[in-house]
């Protein structure tokens, strides 16, 4: 099993962070925690923690691409990658990120970032070329990701262009990958 250890300062004392790859016994914890970290969210349907129940058992599920984040021995957060298509006259792979998830009490202290960063350096790693994310425009900016629309990759919905984003994590992966994404169909149940 993988970790990664990331430590943040907080009011003068350093605080351990580890990243691993979520495993079986995790699965009710993790749920929970995707659930209260979008209790309170205006975007949410609140059913994140339920996607991701139906993503684990699909073929677009990358078991070394679910990520959680232990504070103190508790899980805190979670980060979810799963394999999708961009297709068009041909089809091209990449990743959708859905969801990043980091409990209230603790988010604004760098754990989605952690995530965030490990899960992609991760991904591209594992040889993924690319990933989507429908979210918030500033946040996702801060790691790279741009206007999907950059490359013509529409999502399968009408959403306001700048929340549906993409990053190249190998150079011009996007170039030629002009089309509508395809997700599993669980993100449409």
């Amino acid at each position: 099993m993988l970790f990664f250890v990331a430590c943040l300062l907080k009011a003068n004392i350093i605080v351990i962070i580890n990243i691993r790859q979520e495993n079986q016994s995790d699965y009710d914890v993790t749920e929970k925690l995707i659930q209260e970290a979008f209790l309170n969210a205006d975007y949410s349907n609140h059913k994140e923690h339920i996607l991701v129940q139906k993503l684990r058992h699909t073929e677009n599920f990358i078991p070394k691409l679910s990520l959680v984040a232990e504070l103190d021995n508790q899980l805190v957060g979670h980060i979810l990658f799963t394999i999708v298509n961009i297709v068009a006259n041909k089809t091209k792979e990449s990743l959708a990120l859905a969801p990043l998830s980091v409990l209230p009490e603790v988010q604004r202290q760098g754990i989605g970032s952690r995530l965030m960063k490990y899960g992609l350096a991760k991904a591209k790693e594992l040889g993924f070329e690319s990933v989507i994310v429908l979210g918030h425009p500033e946040y996702y900016k801060k790691f790279g990701f741009m206007k999907a629309s950059k490359w013509n990759v529409q999502f399968p919905f009408d959403v306001p262009d700048e929340v549906f984003m993409a990053l190249e994590l190998k150079e011009n992966a996007l170039a030629d990958a002009a089309g509508v994404v395809r997700y599993p169909s669980v993100f449409t149940e």
